[in-house]
Parts: C-alpha cells; sequence; structure tokens
C-alpha cells in the first residue's frame, strides 16, 4: 500500500530536520511506540504494541535513516516482526522545504505486511496504515510546534512572556 501527504509544520527547516532524527521525538510520535533506542547514524531499534483489527501485537523492529540530503530530503526505512501475528515493514521519503511560516513537510509512505496481519484483508490493513501515518505526523507536528494554546496566546505566563515552543524547541534553546 503506498500513500503520500503535506503537511506546514510552524517552525524552521534546521528544527523539523532535527526532530525527525530525534529518538524521543520518535517516540513520542509513533503510535504505540514502548521504547526506541540507537541513533540517525547507526539506526534505531524498537518496540511497538498495535492491535490491527482482531490482532494484537509487539513488534520488535529496526529502523534505518538513509538518502539524507540535510536539511532538505532523507528515508526511513523499517521492519519489524510481531511473532504469529506476522509481520511488518514499509518506508518513507520525507522532504522538507521552507515556506512562509515554517517548514513543509511531503512524505510518501509505502507499507507490506506478512503473516496472521495479512488474512485482515487489503480494506483493514490500508486503512490501520493510512491513520498510522496520519497519527505520526500530527503527533510529529504538535511535538515540533507545541501546543495550540501557545499559538493563540503567544505568551507565557511562566517565561516573562516569551514566545513559547514545542517542549522540542525548548530542548534546543
Amino acid at each position: 500500500m503506498q500513500m503520500s501527504g503535506t503537511r506546514t509544520i510552524a517552525a524552521d527547516q534546521a528544527t523539523v530536520w532535527a526532530a525527525i532524527l530525534d529518538p524521543e521525538v520518535l517516540k513520542a510520535c509513533i503510535p504505540g511506540c514502548q521504547e526506541i533506542s540507537g541513533s540517525a547514524d547507526e539506526g534505531f531499534e524498537a518496540t511497538v504494541v498495535q492491535k490491527v483489527g482482531p490482532v494484537k501485537a509487539t513488534f520488535k523492529g529496526a529502523v534505518e535513516v538513509s538518502d539524507r540530503v540535510e536539511p532538505e530530503s532523507l528515508t526511513i526505512s523499517g521492519e519489524g516482526k510481531g511473532g504469529a501475528a506476522g509481520f511488518a515493514k514499509g518506508g518513507a521519503n520525507v522532504t522538507m522545504t521552507a515556506v512562509e511560516g515554517g517548514t513543509e513537510l511531503s512524505y510518501e509512505v509505502e507499507a507490506k505486511v506478512g503473516g496472521k496481519l495479512a488474512q485482515l484483508g487489503s480494506r483493514i490493513i490500508d486503512g490501520f496504515a493510512k491513520k498510522m501515518a496520519d497519527q505520526f505526523f500530527e503527533k510529529f507536528q504538535i511535538t515540533v510546534e507545541g501546543p495550540e494554546e501557545a499559538e493563540q496566546t503567544g505568551e507565557d505566563s511562566t517565561d516573562g512572556g516569551e514566545e513559547k515552543k514545542g517542549w522540542f524547541g525548548r530542548l534546543r534553546g
């Protein structure tokens, strides 16, 4: 199954680039992620718990970041084994372009499943894969930008009226 989408993130291109390579950001954004270790240079190991239709499984797998053109594009690919439930593998080509008001993040995702999961049928699997991709990029946008209230008020009474940043922005200073 293949899908694509675009989001405009209210942050500069360097911030978006750093966030997509940060294991803590990835853990916060991957739906069902229990743990993640490693780095973008060496690859990540992750444990993700998901329920697809009637099948619930814990997937353990590896994620690799390749084809990096800082701060414009990269490829994220991974494969996870879910025991008797089967396996899932896929990848995303991600492109980041500076636009007025932030960074446009475009993605093309391809996903494949096998084993018990494949027996659920393409409608269930395609819907699940689309939901996972949408949830990841939505959480990623919220993590980088910060909560909506910050955008609406533009102030934070705890830091002397400075503009609020997403928690990732605060980490970077």
